[in-house]
């Protein structure tokens, strides 16, 4: 019971920060907004741009970084060639080998989760969002513990990607 009483409390807690941090952006005029679910593993950024300008700049930031971009799919138009709508959504597939190689080494299993995918999507409220999924996350599901400094390096440089699509 304690322990249910603890989680309810940490929950109420996030939840309150997070509703803070996203009054404060409002008041001070500012579009960011970053929600990380430990759960699903998945970190979401909100964008200041649409999303055709947001996947420009997310592009543009993956090549000056030299990093390799393996494919962009628009999700939306796939989705159209099928009759069914879907609000604007784009997948990029991205990554560095010698980097994300090293995953798949210490695990087979974690070619699942590499190359690097960043989705951009446009919500029902006309919010849009930056996410991938957390490197940390990827590291517990494939029971990868002897990488920590190439995990922090691709958290890291997946940050700094998408907080090209953070301001105006």
């Amino acid at each position: 019971m304690p322990n249910h009483i603890f989680q309810v409390c940490s929950a109420a807690m996030l939840a309150f920060a997070l509703m803070s941090s996203a009054s404060q952006g409002k008041a001070e005029g500012l579009k960011l907004v970053t929600v990380s679910n430990a759960t699903s593993g998945v970190i979401a950024q909100r964008s200041a741009y649409d999303v055709g300008e947001t996947v420009e700049r997310l592009k543009k930031d993956i090549a000056a970084k030299g990093i390799v971009l393996f494919q962009e799919i628009d999700q939306a138009a796939l989705a159209a060639k099928a009759g069914i709508e879907l609000r604007p959504s784009v997948l990029l597939i991205f990554g560095n080998p010698p980097l994300g190689t090293q995953f798949i080494t210490a695990n087979p299993q974690a070619g699942l989760d590499w190359p690097v995918r960043m989705l951009v999507y446009r919500d029902a409220g006309g919010a849009v969002w930056v996410t991938w999924t957390d490197f940390a996350w990827i590291a517990k599901r494939h029971g990868i513990a002897a990488r920590e400094a190439q995990f922090h390096m691709a958290s890291e440089v997946a940050a700094s990607i998408a907080s090209s699509a953070v301001g105006h």
